[in-house]
């Protein structure tokens, strides 16, 4: 009896050994590299969980349309310390994945390292090579990656997710994926006020003027006056965000915000404005143009080369008169005439809530040494600068009756007003001379509809001289004159053909129709020649 006691408790007394050694083999012996192991899966599933929030386009009847989101793409990862012989996986994957063989043998050789990237959105072709190298520590799975389902539509605007040294985690680079970096990092969706059919349109539009007059580039905007909100923002050239490596990085910045430009005579108006309600003329006060003007031994003749003889501020706009320009600045005074550009935002940033914005510049007006020259010419948009955003700005206090509001992007910004630049009754004034310059030019006339708007044919500057050959074509308009829904501002760079009315006129009409047509906006009046 006490011998089979001795032999159970014996038998027993080694299963339990046995077992506490095991016991201790694994959570003391192996438990550093069982917990490395975890902590590197723990962290490669962190790193194929993106969770950032969406950003949203909206429509006219206000659905939300998801144009920045996450997508499911392969990810090929090797976990250094589960691969056995790094020197024949370096070499085995280097050519596949694309890394340099000696580079990626170190970092296969790096045990301290939790996961090694090898390629993200890996294509078919490489996932399928990957695996049929059958190698330990090496892995492929599904990770969310930023996905932008109508690619080069709004990249300027959006901006892209991706990594630098200083960011080596994906990050907001550029546009609203920068702006808002941090509300979509933290999973949250952000709403923009950008309709997706009209900045569709407005891109499409932009395409052909590029396409059709061999231009550099171009940008159009829409904005709702009323408020400051933006409807459309398109710029080219354009890029892919989903394919950003492939473009240039000239491409990722957004004209719109970021470039200035001299404007040209679509700047007379804002001339008409500080001479209209500073009392000094009025719309029908007249003046003797004899073709040219001579200021501090320069000479400033009309685009046309005409001496248009006596001729009404109306005419001015009508016929882009520079002289006319030039005598109305003159009667307002320097500093009048500056005071009211400043009123119009000019010379400093609109505040629109997008990131790195820049600002136009009065200079040449701000010089002590500032000659009548200068401000001559400014008064028919050259030798300041400005960005998009602020001219159609400036043109929505035209067209809203008087008021400068903050333009925005964000869904659940608030309508701001900035300042009173004007009366009501100046800003109608000069909408309906804009008006009129319509119905005598026709090209963007439209049936039924008031339309006011102003060309824009701008020199532009190089090494300190204007280039007499290379041009910005631009024209703003708004509809319906008397109670605007929307401003329109298109500008096109070094096309081939001489006059705005040749190339953005045309276009412009075109686009104000689809946008009165998309909102459904009535009639203002039955025959276009009842506005005059």
């Amino acid at each position: 009896m006490k011998a089979r006691f001795f032999i159970l408790f014996s038998f027993f007394s080694l299963i339990f050994t046995l077992l506490g050694w095991k016991l201790y083999t694994l959570q003391i012996d192996k438990g550093a590299s069982y917990s490395e192991k975890a902590a590197a899966r723990d962290q490669l599933a962190e790193h194929q969980v993106l969770r950032r929030g969406q950003i949203l386009f909206t429509d006219k009847n206000g659905n939300s349309i998801p144009v920045a989101l996450n997508k499911d793409f392969p990810h090929i990862v090797a976990v250094p310390k589960d691969i056995k012989d790094p020197a024949l996986a370096a070499k085995e994957l280097a050519p596949i994945v694309n890394i340099d063989e000696k580079r990626l043998f170190t970092a296969l050789s790096d045990k301290k390292m939790f996961y090694y990237s090898l390629a993200d959105n890996a294509t078919q072709e490489e996932v399928d090579a990957v695996s049929a190298l059958h190698i330990d520590g090496v892995e492929v799975s599904d990770s969310q990656y930023r996905y932008y389902p109508f690619q080069m539509l709004a990249s300027q605007l959006l901006g892209f997710v991706g990594k630098t040294e200083k960011n080596p985690e994906p990050t907001g680079l550029y546009g609203i994926e920068k702006f808002d970096n941090d509300t979509l990092a933290a999973g949250n969706d952000v709403q923009l006020t950008i309709d997706r059919t009209l900045q569709a349109e407005s891109e499409q539009t932009l395409s052909k003027l590029v396409e059709e007059h061999h231009a550099a580039g171009g940008t159009i905007l829409i904005e709702e006056p009323k408020t400051g909100k933006i409807l459309a923002m398109a710029n080219a050239p354009s890029f892919d965000p989903n394919e950003y490596g492939k473009s240039k990085f000239r491409t990722f910045l957004n004209p719109s915000v970021q470039e200035v430009y001299e404007p040209g005579s679509v700047f007379k108006p804002l001339t008409m404005v500080a001479g209209i309600d500073s009392g000094t003329f009025t719309p029908d006060t007249t003046y003797v143009d004899k073709g040219f003007v001579t200021l501090n031994g320069k000479t400033i003749t009309n685009w046309d080369h005409v001496a248009h003889g006596k001729i009404s501020m109306t005419g001015v706009i009508d016929d882009s008169v520079n002289t006319g320009a030039i005598w109305a600045e003159q009667r307002i005074g320097r500093k009048t005439f500056y005071d009211y550009l400043k009123k119009f935002g000019l010379g400093a940033l609109t505040n629109i809530d997008l990131p790195d914005e820049v600002s136009g510049s009065l200079y040449n007006l701000e010089r002590k040494d500032a000659q009548d020259v200068d401000y001559a010419t400014a008064s028919y948009g050259q030798g300041t600068s400005i960005t998009p955003v602020q001219l159609i700005s400036a043109f929505s206090a035209i067209a809203n009756g008087g008021l400068l509001m903050r333009p925005y992007v964000h869904a659940d910004s608030k309508p701001y007003v900035v300042r009173r630049v004007m009366s009501g009754d100046t800003a109608a004034k000069v909408a309906k001379m804009m008006e009129h310059a319509v119905i005598k030019n026709v090209l963007a006339a439209i049936p039924q509809y008031r339309v006011a708007g102003k060309t824009g044919t701008a020199y532009i500057p190089e090494n300190g001289k204007y280039s007499m050959t290379d041009l910005i074509h631009s024209y703003m308009g708004f509809a319906p004159a008397g109670d605007a829904k929307f401003v329109i501002l298109m500008k096109l760079e070094k096309p081939d053909k001489p006059l705005a009315g040749q190339t953005v006129v045309p276009k412009f009409k075109d686009l104000a129709q689809f946008v009165l047509n998309y909102y459904n906006i009535p009639p203002d009046v039955e025959d276009n020649a009842k506005s005059n």
